[in-house]
């Protein structure tokens, strides 16, 4: 028995001889049974990316001139539509109209909305065929992104197919074929790929992170963007330092959320070497997102205000990436943003000069400054005050992605 008997036959089944018995017409509403049955089975044979054939309902309108021994050219007579027409239609040839469906159930006793029901799902499927064609030319494309990455992430299914892949990967970026993707994000960061001249990997795998952090900043429920009240909820932030992790990373997202800035944390993809991010989604909200690329406290913090900065200083029309190769004016601006809203510069001026440092003198000027005292080891590292291995034992790992 095929799928389709099985599921006809446990609708049938549903209603017990009682209850049918009790039906006007049963043969009628027994074929209505059937009918939806199948209507039902070919919905759920086009719920995947590669749908398996869904017939036209011209094959179901043949088989119920069959069951009642009716020809196609009285079926033709009773609508007044010609043999042609209706012979096109049981082929599949031409469409199954609203108005053929309404004449249908006048002659039929089947309603109009079954056949109507049939026709849509049976060009959907044909549209289905048509596109899934088109998109077999660029298999090749899906070479370039990251699958096994993603699929490791949870970001993407895995799907044995190519096809079914690609189609996967689509619906992740949210385009309809890899050349909606090439004129949106290339095109997007052209910038940043010619100053850092990578391959075609590296900048998909780019590509993957940064549609990554949409993808959950978009679950981030943000008030409309306000710059002075972000301003002065940095100064708020900047005591979080001092807090563990396990608190400070969702009070972090919830104070800029207020603001219009959404804070995302995303685990950053193989060879990228891509810490932070800034853009805006739109007008109204801006996006810091950061891949905790270190794992300590001090470079994260940093990279937060650096993004911070941006934010503040910067036009809303630029993307700032921030990696190894990051050193132009504006990243310079934002370095220096970050650096004295951390530790002002007097107070920078005042430490650097101590010239030998130790556990206890760092805590006491980090407790003076209200900071984490890992930011003060890691600006002594960064400036060769320090040896990056000497006291790490005062910063804080940062490892909830």
């Amino acid at each position: 028995m095929s799928t389709l008997d099985q599921y006809e036959q446990s609708l049938l089944d549903s209603l017990d001889n009682e209850e049918w018995e009790s039906v006007d017409n049963l043969e009628d509403e027994k074929l209505k049974y059937r009918l939806y049955a199948r209507i039902q089975v070919q919905e759920q044979k086009l719920n995947t990316y590669e749908p398996k054939a869904v017939s036209p309902p011209g094959t179901t309108l043949e088989e119920i001139l069959q069951e009642r021994g009716m020809t196609q050219a009285e079926l033709a007579t009773r609508l007044d539509y010609s043999k042609k027409t209706i012979n096109e239609i049981i082929q599949g040839k031409a469409a199954l109209t609203h108005e053929v469906a309404l004449a249908l159930e006048r002659v039929l006793r089947i309603p109009a909305v079954f056949w109507n029901r049939a026709e849509q799902l049976y060009r959907d499927y044909l549209a289905r065929v048509k596109e899934i064609e088109k998109l077999e030319a660029h298999i090749d494309w899906l070479e370039e992104i990251p699958c096994k990455a993603m699929i490791k992430q949870g970001w993407i299914k895995p799907f044995k197919e190519k096809i079914d892949q690609l189609i996967e990967v689509l619906f992740f970026f949210g385009v309809t074929s890899p050349l909606e993707w090439k004129n949106i994000w290339e095109k997007k960061l052209s910038f940043y790929f010619r100053k850092s001249q990578t391959s075609d990997r590296h900048e998909a795998s780019v590509i993957v992170w940064l549609r990554q952090g949409e993808i959950l900043a978009s679950r981030v429920n943000c008030g409309p963007y306000n710059k002075n009240k972000f301003q002065h909820t940095l100064h708020q932030i900047r005591s979080l330092t001092r807090a563990e992790p396990e608190f400070y990373k969702d009070e972090l997202v919830r104070l800029c959320a207020e603001c219009g800035v959404a804070v995302v944390f995303v685990p950053e993809l193989p060879n990228t070497k891509v810490w932070g991010v800034t853009h805006w989604l739109n007008q109204n909200k801006a996006l810091i997102q950061l891949s905790l690329r270190y794992k300590k406290d001090d470079h994260f913090w940093f990279s937060f205000f650096h993004e911070a900065g941006h934010i503040l200083l910067h036009g809303k029309k630029e993307v700032f990436i921030e990696d190894e190769k990051t050193t132009d004016k504006k990243e310079a601006e934002a370095n220096k943003f970050a650096a004295d809203f951390l530790i002002p510069s007097k107070k920078w001026n005042e430490i650097k000069e101590l010239g030998f440092y130790r556990d206890r003198t760092i805590t006491e000027y980090a407790e003076a400054l209200n900071i984490a005292p890992g930011i003060i080891v890691g600006r002594l590292q960064k400036e060769k005050k320090l040896k990056y291995n000497e006291l790490n034992a005062l910063k804080k790992d940062c490892k909830w992605i």
